[in-house]
């Protein structure tokens, strides 16, 4: 257990605070690239700040501060400029670096001017995902993941807003023995109210977690496997501070799987799913697939208001927001299977010294030239992605996605996918 100073130490995210700062130094992705597409602006909170996205007329994007500084109206309703945007208001204009432009009905004041500027922030896009950089400068590279930036691929996008802390769900990628229980023997407990009768559990033999360039690597043995399997040799990564990366479905079915917990606030977390697929050798796709990202929201409580428990990530959702919006770590009894929360947590702990002294966390990005794809270490034969692809799709927040039956057309055999030139490199 920890103590309550170390868990709100751990759990808080608001600027000034030690996670937050520490979470600041890391880029955050905050909206998929088509919303300003179809939109000029889109309100964004992200670690406890209110800002507005936009995009002037020239097409370029701007991250600031939802409230004018002028009377406090929302840049929300704001009015995009060749340059900027200009608060409904009164029309005073800023650009996204947070600069006053123009004070309709002012005196000419540069010096006032100058100090009505805002907070803005840099904006980037890879892989059809905009990421926010909210820390100090110089900022360092966002990331290139090999995921994120896949020649070729088909692009998906799914998201929720959770009422809970960051932690308990990025918590949870530390912790592969309740995949045994929760998307195991639970699940067959629902199918036997349904007097259905199915196996699909499997006992973990043994857990590991081991410490790389980017994050932590999970392992584990399941009964039956051999240590030669890549779920054991090779496992999948938790990239630091807040992503996990899922291992894919085999040279014939390669796809990448993301999971990234935004920090809203304390009590929120804004939840991604990306994947990203690689259309199989051969296989023509239609153009309406490529080339974006396809968005949908992925619901954890249906109609009535219960939990969404019928595929894996709704069992997460439920697990993680019964927790409450704030998990009381004070009153928590770790065992043998929570060794990785035990080391995720110590990670934790030893960034934040780092920060402190005035060093650089881990897995900042720096050097262009190790930036062009970064290659993580992850399964290419998962067991639990072994049954099938749209037994998959089936099973997880893609089932809502809207080119699910697409998806299943192409990477299902004998579906009458029209032929095309094998695929080039994917890099």
């Amino acid at each position: 257990m920890l103590t309550a100073e170390l868990n709100a130490k751990l759990t808080q995210v608001s600027r000034g605070t030690p996670m937050g700062e520490l979470l600041r130094r890391y880029w955050q992705p905050i909206a998929a690239a088509v919303e300003l597409k179809k939109a000029w602006t889109k309100r964004v909170r992200l670690l406890g700040e209110d800002l507005v996205l936009f995009r002037d007329r020239q097409g370029r994007l701007g991250l600031i501060a939802e409230q004018c500084p002028h009377r406090r109206a929302s840049f929300a309703h704001g009015i995009p400029t060749n340059d900027g945007i200009r608060c409904p208001y009164h029309g005073w204009e800023f650009n996204g670096a947070g600069k006053c432009l123009n004070q309709p009905f002012e005196p000419d004041n540069q010096a006032f001017r100058d100090s009505v500027a805002t907070t803005a922030y840099p904006v980037q896009e890879m892989g059809g995902l905009l990421f926010a950089y909210l820390g100090p400068q110089p900022a360092p590279l966002l990331p290139r993941f090999d995921g994120f930036v896949a020649k070729g691929t088909i692009r998906q996008l799914g998201r929720t807003l959770l009422p809970v802390n960051w932690l308990q769900v990025m918590e949870n990628s530390l912790d592969p023995v309740h995949t045994e229980w929760l998307h195991g023997h639970h699940y067959e407990f629902q199918k036997e109210q349904e007097g259905i009768k199915v196996a699909i559990s499997t006992r973990h033999q043994k857990i590991d977690f081991k410490e790389f360039e980017y994050g932590i690597t999970k392992h584990r043995l399941l009964e039956g496997h051999s240590e030669e399997g890549d779920d054991w040799r090779i496992g999948h990564p938790i990239v630091f501070p807040n992503m996990l990366a899922v291992g894919n479905g085999g040279d014939h079915n390669r796809y990448y799987s993301f999971q990234i917990r935004v920090p809203v606030d304390d009590e929120h977390t804004l939840h991604f799913w990306y994947n990203a697929y690689v259309p199989p050798a051969g296989v023509k796709v239609p153009e309406h697939l490529l080339n974006t990202v396809h968005l949908y929201d992925v619901p954890y409580k249906n109609e009535k208001g219960e939990f969404v428990v019928d595929n894996v990530d709704g069992q997460d959702m439920m697990a993680w927001v019964t927790q409450g919006a704030v998990a009381d770590r004070t009153q928590e009894h770790l065992g043998a299977s929570d060794a990785g929360i035990a080391f995720y947590r110590h990670v934790l702990r030893r960034e934040l010294k780092k920060l402190e002294e005035g060093k650089d966390p881990i897995g900042l990005v720096r050097d262009p030239a190790r930036n062009i794809c970064i290659e993580l270490p992850n399964e290419r034969d998962k067991h639990h992605n072994s049954d099938g692809f749209s037994s998959f799709m089936l099973r997880t927040h893609a089932k809502y996605s809207p080119i699910a039956p697409d998806l299943v057309r192409i990477f299902e055999p004998g579906r009458g996918q029209e032929q095309a030139e094998p695929a080039e490199s994917l890099y």
